[in-house]
């Protein structure tokens, strides 16, 4: 049997015919859960059962695995198509790479800024500082660590959300309520977390301008880098000690003081900025 004959095959089978059946919005909110969920957790599966720095070792060749299928790669061929389209997996121009980066540099710096305001505002609450299980590592592991769950992190829910769940939704609706959409479940996964509860609007905002990444620059690749690092921030500065606690008391108590306003305005400019520079991602595709 050709590969044709077999491709036709599978797509003729009776699960693929229901699955297609499915509405888009369905279909894609539960490919995009499934996908991102396969790589978070098998990283939750070799914390469980792999001894650090094993497990650093073991995820990096399954996130290698994960990214060479996601991105299109390997049986069955069928699918490879559907599966780059939705990994976003396209080569980026010079220009695309030079401003894209730059829109992650300032997403990053729109999180952190939004982060201090937030807890200027509000109390840092007590249980975001929950144990993970690091102080009782060498720092050299648990730096190791981090940064490999910051990877996971970084690819595997951008694969999923702003990837294969995002993409179908851009093309059936509009990018604008793809986007909202993929949001509103990029809130709804992390409600789990013990220092979500305070910041949920944050995290759909974040999840936004992750959402408008993607889709300026038409490659995941911006958004990961951007999602790897906030994540390495929020290890390191909000939810462990490895990097110091964040102590400020808040402006109830100390009063509208220059520290805040600093971060006002480091936020306003940098959140000005990066859509700017969005706007600049889609007009250097559309010249290049």
């Amino acid at each position: 049997m050709s590969n044709l004959d077999q491709q036709t095959q599978f797509s003729d089978s009776p699960i693929i015919r229901f699955w297609q059946r499915i509405p888009v919005l369905i279909r894609a909110i539960v490919s995009g859960a499934i996908v991102q969920t396969i790589g978070v957790g098998a990283w939750v599966l070799n914390l469980a059962i792999i001894p650090s720095p094993w497990t650093v070792v073991v995820m990096g060749g399954i996130l290698w695995l994960y990214w060479k299928y996601f991105s299109g790669s390997w049986w069955p061929r069928s699918t490879a198509d559907a599966r780059i389209k939705n990994f976003r997996a396209i080569k980026l121009s010079a220009s695309v790479w030079k401003w894209g980066l730059a829109g992650t540099f300032l997403f990053v710096v729109v999180f952190q800024s939004a982060a201090v305001l937030t807890f200027r505002l509000i109390e840092f609450p007590a249980e975001a500082s929950a144990d993970y299980g690091l102080d009782a590592l060498p720092v050299w592991q648990a730096w190791i660590t981090i940064i490999m769950a910051s990877l996971v992190a970084g690819i595997c829910e951008e694969t999923g959300f702003r990837g294969y769940m995002q993409v179908p939704l851009e093309e059936r609706y509009s990018p604008a309520l793809g986007i909202t959409i993929t949001s509103i479940m990029f809130t709804v996964f992390h409600l789990y977390q013990a220092w979500a509860g305070p910041v949920l609007f944050q995290i759909f905002a974040l999840s936004v301008l992750f959402g408008i990444l993607a889709y300026a620059s038409g490659s995941l690749i911006p958004s990961i880098i951007g999602h790897t690092i906030m994540d390495i921030f929020n290890f390191l500065f909000w939810w462990t000690d490895l990097g110091g606690k964040f102590e400020i008391q808040t402006i109830a108590v100390t009063g509208i003081d220059p520290l805040f306003v600093t971060a006002v305005l480091i936020f306003v400019v940098s959140f000005a900025l990066f859509f700017w520079v969005a706007r600049k991602i889609v007009a250097v595709r559309q010249q290049t």
